[in-house]
């Protein structure tokens, strides 16, 4: 069966600041409705990613993969990058084809009625006009990294979420970073994403030691950062579990 992914646009105008309420408040706001492939075909299992507009640019498929601000889902295991190749793909836009908006309210329950016309992801390709970084992954040995992730922070501190997400690198151990705009940007590299210390066997780029990898990029170019090495967390302690 193939995957199925769900992105909605939200602005959320009280929520920007969700991290400051009480577990009863974020509990009673919430979203519903109801995702379609088509008239009378549902998108059971999707994911649905939900984006603040305070905290990032709109989301954009083509262009670049902003790291969502609030992620669910209705079955099956949570994944935070782009689209992939034979993915069905939604997103929420308004009567002018632009990413739609909702405003939700702390406490309160907004319904966004039907959304329906997903589409199915060909492979990603760049589109002319994108913003993008890319690179190549290697471990310790010089060999090429597979399956890994690009993040893109606009700090060198790593506090919070980071900004963008690359699709996982390719048997060669290449990436493209698609970021929105120019600017300095300064790129982690993992195998997952979630908050926390790195679990035992999950890839680090070194940068608890080292700054991030910083790299600068014009609007409409693509960036080179180079070879990125990495290497797998041993664990903690004398079993190192």
């Amino acid at each position: 069966m193939k995957k199925l992914c769900v992105v909605m646009l939200v602005v959320m105008a009280v929520l920007s600041t969700a991290i400051s309420f009480g577990a009863e408040e974020q509990k009673n706001t919430s979203l519903k409705g109801t995702f379609l492939i088509k008239a009378g075909l549902p998108m059971s299992g999707a994911l649905y990613y939900v984006y603040n507009l305070s905290s990032g640019p709109a989301p954009s498929r083509d262009k670049y993969w902003r790291v969502p601000d609030h992620l669910g889902r209705m079955r099956g295991t949570s994944r935070i990058g782009p689209p992939e190749d034979g993915d069905f793909f939604l997103l929420s836009l308004d009567e002018k084809g632009q990413p739609k908006k909702y405003q939700v309210k702390k406490g309160e329950s907004l319904d966004v009625g039907i959304i329906s016309g997903a589409r199915q992801i060909k492979t990603p390709f760049l589109i002319a006009g994108t913003t993008a970084i890319e690179g190549s992954i290697q471990d310790g040995d010089g060999k090429p990294v597979e399956g890994a992730m690009a993040f893109a922070f606009l700090t060198p501190t790593i506090i919070g979420k980071p900004l963008f997400v690359s699709e996982r690198s390719c048997k060669a151990g290449m990436f493209i970073l698609r970021v929105s705009e120019g600017g300095t940007y300064y790129v982690k590299i993992r195998d997952d994403f979630g908050g926390g210390p790195p679990r035992a066997g999950k890839m680090l780029d070194g940068n608890r030691e080292e700054p991030l990898t910083q790299v600068t990029v014009k609007t409409g170019e693509t960036a080179n950062i180079g070879i990125i090495k990495v290497k797998k967390f041993p664990g903690r302690g004398p079993s190192q579990e």
